[in-house]
């Protein structure tokens, strides 16, 4: 094995292989553009809309039609009759703030991302306002603050009621679009921060606070809920002690979707995360394997370190039974109307790296059950929805529509027939700025470069 010392001077190369080893293609302005002869899966319903034309200026959707006339002077994207358009994609759970990640996500037709905790306070204030001024490529990223009763978990501690109004206000102050609750959180605090969501408009989501629960949470107007696993540990029975992986009782379901439906409470459908629990779940091998995926080219050096030091390895038992249910349980949701968000929570689970993992939950979701249209509007319309009942003065997005923001992608498939079609997009537009596949597959090589001469100098 490589010793430690090697490999933390790994993680401190990269960004200076980065900068070093090749120059990024500029930023593409946002010209006026015409998607012409193709097909459009526009996303408001489970409809297709064939051989059109697709306006963009200035960043929004102007025009779609089938005979719309082209302005003079616009870039022409043409289908051929075989392209299809559809909205960009939206990863509504993640902690990725690196540089390399935006690339690599926007690459894979990642347009949109909630980034759920301990961002860079760089990235909060400089990186998101460069990607939106057009200096930096990457998805628009709303970002939410992080907020524990203890420092266990690494987050801001909030242990008390004026703690707690102090921090929202801290929050708004700093551009912070949500605030994060998580686990060891006092119901006195969880109030306050209930109520100075209110005030401030900057909604809660997060994890079930164990000394609150799931239930009072959504009661007290919690925007969403960050994962579907969340419902084992404050929402459903506990398991038996004799038994701690088992999965709680099918006729649990139907309450818990009430309740959901009753407040319209979203839920990150994020099943590619517990099933990359539960692969390496007691398996140091499958962690070692995970290091060795071809996506793995993408993942920061830091990444290598930490991933073998999780402790999932270290666990016993399974996990396919709580697997199964969370399956039932997310089919249950969508059959029953419940806002369901894509989310990934890469890169900090081993096995998910950025923008590979989103694909990877699309494809989680078919297996369990949902159709192929249903995912893809965990990733679009529905993250579209959930942003625009929270930040009503933006452009809405997840949709190919008149006055919607221009986040596109260009496939060469029909994706509600072929989902996998999405990975490898033809180009993709990000508000208004258009990225050809050649500009795409530049950045992606800059990316895995970068992470290779890193590597080569720590030999």
């Amino acid at each position: 094995m490589r010793p430690l010392s090697s490999l933390l001077v790994l993680c401190f190369l990269a960004p200076l292989a980065w900068r070093a080893h090749a120059q990024a293609p500029a930023v593409p302005p946002r010209d006026t553009t015409a998607f012409v002869r193709v097909h459009v899966v526009p996303m408001d319903r489970e409809r297709v809309l064939r051989n059109q034309t697709v306006l963009v200026e200035d960043g929004i959707v102007t025009g779609i039609g089938p005979s719309l006339a082209v302005p003079k002077g616009a870039r022409v994207v043409d289908g051929k009759g075989e392209a299809w358009v559809l909205p960009g994609l939206a990863d509504m759970h993640n902690h990725l703030d690196a540089r390399e990640d935006l690339a690599v996500q926007l690459a894979l037709g990642i347009t949109t991302t909630l980034h759920m905790g301990e961002a860079r306070n760089s990235f909060v204030g400089r990186t998101r306002a460069a990607v939106a001024a057009g200096e930096q490529p990457g998805p628009r990223t709303f970002v939410a603050l992080a907020v524990d009763g203890s420092p266990r978990s690494g987050h801001l501690v909030v242990d008390d009621p004026d703690t707690a109004r102090a921090t929202m206000r801290v929050a708004k102050a700093n551009g912070y679009d949500f605030l994060k609750v998580y686990n060891n959180l006092s119901p006195e605090a969880f109030a306050a921060l209930a109520q100075e969501a209110r005030d401030q408009g900057i909604p809660l989501v997060g994890h079930g606070v164990s000394a609150v629960g799931l239930r009072r949470q959504v009661e007290a107007g919690q925007a969403l809920v960050a994962h579907a696993e969340e419902f084992f540990y404050t929402y459903f029975a506990p398991a038996p002690d004799d038994d701690p992986n088992a999965a709680p009782d099918d006729g649990a379901i139907a309450d818990a979707v009430a309740l959901l439906r009753r407040h319209g409470t979203p839920v990150v459908a994020d099943l590619v995360t517990y099933e990359t629990i539960a692969q390496q779940w007691g398996r140091p091998d499958v962690v070692a394997g995970f290091l060795r995926m071809p996506e793995s080219r993408y993942l920061p050096p830091s990444f290598r370190v930490s991933w073998p030091r999780q402790g999932y390895a270290r666990r016993s038992g399974s996990l396919d039974r709580r697997v199964a249910f969370l399956q039932r349980f997310v089919r249950a949701m969508d059959a029953a109307g419940v806002p369901l968000l894509s989310g990934t929570d890469a890169q900090d689970i081993p096995g998910l790296v950025a923008g590979f993992a989103l694909h990877r939950n699309l494809t989680a979701l078919t297996e369990a059950g949902l159709g192929r249209y249903a995912a893809l509007v965990t990733a679009t319309r529905a993250p579209g929805e959930f942003i625009a009942r929270h930040k009503p003065g933006l452009p809405r997005f997840g949709v190919v529509a008149r006055g919607a923001r221009a986040d596109l992608l260009l496939v060469a498939a029909d994706p509600l027939r072929d989902l996998s079609t999405l990975s490898t997009p033809l180009g993709v537009m990000a508000d208004g700025r258009w990225y050809p596949r050649e500009d795409l597959a530049a950045r992606m090589a800059e990316v895995r470069s970068a992470y290779a001469a890193a590597a080569a100098a720590a030999e």
